[in-house]
């Protein structure tokens, strides 16, 4: 059916949970830890990028966006490639979401990203706003949209591709409003006392689906056994 979600694509990377939150921070951010271009290429058969926000921006190192083909259906696809995304690679994901949204077709998003770029051209570049135009085509569009966390998930720079009941996570990712450094900056921590921090943020794959921020399954965590997960697929 046209408006069936797009199917989960399987991790690629460490299958096994993360033992403690820091583990978990140190995976996501492990410079051999499959990228979004990965996930592309074992998912679609063929695909074709969507590039620009028709305000004369790009972010080809921030956001990959387009359409491909997965088990014979059309599926656009807006993908966070781990570094901070900038306000044009916010504003061409929403562009396809809504594009998406007319045609529909179903939506999968990667989430991969320290968090949006925060230095004084993003600023310029209306880096808000773009983030806040693409959390509410998220939320409100028919088409349905599926994201999986593969990797850095920083603070509203990623929750703006967070579907809303429909957010996955792999086992070498976490998932948090804050990364740990800054965390532990806020509540005037030394650093030595970053790792535990993390822990009590709670950003572990296993963590969140406890929280019901996120959905897993046997395909996703082998072995986990998360009973409640499976019932609410």
């Amino acid at each position: 059916p046209s408006n069936a979600p797009a199917p989960v694509p399987r991790p690629l990377g460490a299958r096994d949970l993360p033992a403690d939150g820091w583990e978990a921070v140190r995976r996501a951010r492990a410079p051999e830890r499959p990228r979004a271009g990965a996930y592309l290429d074992a998912y679609f058969t063929e695909r074709a990028a969507l590039s620009g926000d028709r305000c004369g921006g790009r972010d080809p190192e921030g956001m990959l966006c387009g359409f491909g083909t997965h088990a014979g259906r059309t599926v656009a696809y807006a993908a966070q490639t781990g570094a901070a995304t900038r306000p044009a690679g916010y504003r061409t994901a929403t562009r396809l979401v809504h594009l998406a949204d007319r045609l529909g077709i179903p939506v999968l998003t990667l989430v991969d990203t320290p968090g949006a770029a925060n230095d004084a051209e993003a600023e310029r570049q209306g880096a808000g706003p773009a983030i806040a135009d693409l959390f509410g085509a998220v939320a409100s569009v028919r088409t349905p949209v599926t994201t999986l966390v593969i990797g850095e998930g920083g603070s509203g720079g990623a929750l703006a591709l967070a579907a809303p009941g429909s957010t996955w996570a792999t086992p070498d990712s976490y998932f948090s409003v804050i990364a740990p450094e800054h965390a532990a900056a806020i509540l005037k921590r030394p650093p030595d006392e970053v790792e535990a921090t993390a822990g009590q943020l709670r950003l572990r794959p296993q963590d969140l689906t406890e929280l019901g921020v996120i959905r897993t399954s046997e395909q996703l965590f082998p072995g986990t056994g998360d009973r409640r997960s499976e019932e609410r697929m």
